[in-house]
């Protein structure tokens, strides 16, 4: 089932980034968010699954395509998915040409990611050699400082990744009390997330609040990397929770911790992003005369397999690309 599901996720993704990256610096966000939703759908009414969108771009009354309970692919076909997909993971950041920009999706059996609300996640990403070794409910100095005993380092040798908002502020002077070094970024905490558990990008954690749909797919790469989420829901309203209660969601446990397996379930998890702007993680797409390239990470966890494609896009037959490293 996975080796399907890999193959249609990575088409899709490829599709969105390629679509996206075409308005870069365009400063229309909007544009490149619709031109990237478009892309993806149209890729997967090509696969050959029966796919249910779980996380999308919104309820349907906001949201034409992609919409949470749209159903994708082909609905006779054999194999059904529940879908989580960001078309645009950092929207602002294609606008400006900004780094770290990707279109990003994850899959699973039917019940494998969690149905998660628009709202906000407390959240606690860290790589494998520090999993089952701290709390999201520590202090900030507490788990910097297992953080660096479990890396064999010191904690000004620490990078923690945090979205520069106002909210964050005491969390920032925390962080900035324990000597560790900070990386605040715009947008984008899902690619971040995803750093945390990938040797050689630099970053060691990443904290704060950011999206919780964007938890679910930072979830769904992180079990197959094995890293590891934490997250406690920050409602906004009581229309959030309301919306949540309807989606499944206990949200009269405030206190309750939200960890990987929580958040994606599921044991035919696959994920897949293509990075759209150059990023620590991902190339951006790169168009040539007749075609594009694009740099896509894609995943298994049923079959433990992280793999970085890097694939040549021939739109003109009459223009072969010449192709290098």
């Amino acid at each position: 089932m996975d080796r399907l599901i890999a193959g249609e996720a990575v088409a899709a993704t490829e599709a969105g980034a390629i679509a996206a990256a075409r308005l870069m610096g365009r400063g229309d966000r909007d544009a490149a968010d619709h031109a990237a939703v478009e892309a993806m759908r149209r890729a997967m009414e090509e696969s050959d699954i029966s796919g249910t969108i779980v996380i999308g771009e919104g309820e349907r009354d906001k949201a034409p395509m992609l919409y949470i309970g749209e159903k994708v692919g082909n609905p006779e076909a054999a194999i059904e998915v529940d879908i989580a997909v960001d078309p645009l993971e950092g929207t602002n950041l294609v606008a400006t040409g900004s780094a770290n920009a990707t279109a990003v999706l994850a899959a699973a059996e039917p019940g494998g990611l969690m149905h998660a609300p628009d709202t906000y996640l407390e959240k606690l990403i860290v790589g494998p050699q520090v999993v089952g070794h701290v709390s999201i409910n520590d202090p900030v100095e507490v788990t910097i400082r297992t953080i660096a005993e479990r890396l064999g380092r010191g904690p000004w040798d620490i990078t923690v990744v945090i979205l520069d908002r106002p909210r964050h502020e005491q969390l920032i002077a925390d962080v900035r009390a324990t000597g560790a070094r900070i990386k605040l970024i715009s947008d984008g905490d899902l690619t971040a997330g995803i750093s945390v558990a990938v040797s050689g990008t630099g970053v060691h954690a990443v904290m704060g609040i950011g999206g919780a749909p964007e938890g679910v797919l930072t979830a769904a790469a992180l079990k197959c990397l094995g890293g590891e989420i934490q997250g406690k829901f920050a409602w906004r309203s009581d229309e959030e929770k309301e919306r949540a209660r309807r989606m499944g969601v206990d949200v009269d446990d405030t206190d309750r911790v939200y960890h990987t397996n929580d958040l994606a379930s599921g044991e035919e998890v696959v994920f897949s992003a293509t990075g759209v702007t150059d990023g620590e993680l991902l190339r951006g797409v790169r168009f040539f005369g007749g075609g594009a390239r694009t740099h896509s990470l894609l995943m298994s966890y049923k079959r433990g397999i992280v793999r970085f494609a890097d694939t040549v896009h021939t739109f003109d037959r009459s223009a072969p690309p010449r192709v290098r490293l």
